[in-house]
């Protein structure tokens, strides 16, 4: 079936909505895990002219699987076979000049040539494997292994993956009122990626407000914070999850 693309609007944060969008898909189940990182630990891992934004002092790096549906063209029906797949994030916050958003450590999906063509036109770090995202009742299910690129020859050559059950509190009561520490790590609406080169650019992307709930960690194995560069998370993490958020994406332009 023959997806329309929404009508363009004025977002909440008072920015323009996208009116003639490259790509329409939908993001369901996504689950947020987000630590508290010291900035300038999250900093070193970043470009020059890239700043990591913080929150009450704090970097925030998050761990986001969700499912990709209905990846295609406006208008146009989804991709066959490539239109609904698992994917798993690891993420954190930036800004360069005007620009804030989010900058992506890895993108690790079960398609190879999706991941190919995202390497090339976004210049997103987008890695291929095996990838699972399930809801079943009130807990979503999460794993994948790495298959490429692999490590470096000098870097550690445990395989990079994830086992990852959360459970959602309280879905019947609908979603929450987002604090100011919600939004911060939600409401983004640009990413934001580097060539080789140096030469830095952005990508708008435009939905709904998240419709977000609480959520509780029951199990949580992962290396995919610790491929990126980082230390392995500590402590509890902040915990969310939405239903579904149908999404407009822009085509990337060079930052000035």
């Amino acid at each position: 079936m023959t997806r329309a693309a929404s009508t363009p609007r004025l977002r909440d944060d008072g920015a323009e909505a996208i009116a003639r969008p490259v790509m329409v898909q939908r993001w369901a189940d996504v689950t947020f895990l987000h630590w508290r990182y010291e900035p300038e630990v999250v900093q070193a891992l970043l470009p020059d002219d890239i700043t990591v934004e913080t929150f009450d002092g704090s970097a925030w790096v998050a761990l986001v699987p969700f499912r990709m549906e209905d990846l295609g063209l406006p208008g146009l029906p989804p991709v066959p076979g490539w239109g609904t797949f698992p994917e798993i994030n690891v993420r954190t916050y930036v800004r360069h000049g005007p620009h804030r958003g989010v900058w992506f450590f890895s993108l690790d999906i079960d398609l190879l040539a999706p991941t190919v063509v995202a390497r090339t036109v976004y210049g997103l770090p987008y890695c291929y494997g095996r990838a699972e995202h399930v809801r079943v009742g009130d807990v979503i299910v999460s794993t994948g292994r790495r298959r490429w690129p692999r490590p470096a020859a000098h870097e550690p050559q445990r395989q990079a993956g994830l086992e990852l059950a959360v459970e959602i509190i309280d879905r019947d009561d609908g979603p929450v009122d987002p604090e100011p520490l919600d939004r911060f790590l939600t409401d983004r609406w640009k990413l934001l990626t580097a060539s080789r080169r140096g030469t830095v650019r952005y990508g708008r992307v435009d939905h709904d407000p998240w419709p977000l709930y609480r959520g509780r960690l029951r199990h949580l194995d992962e290396s995919l914070v610790a491929a990126a560069g980082l230390p392995a998370p500590s402590g509890d993490p902040n915990v969310m999850w939405a239903p579904s958020v149908d999404v407009r994406v822009d085509r990337p332009r060079r930052a000035s």
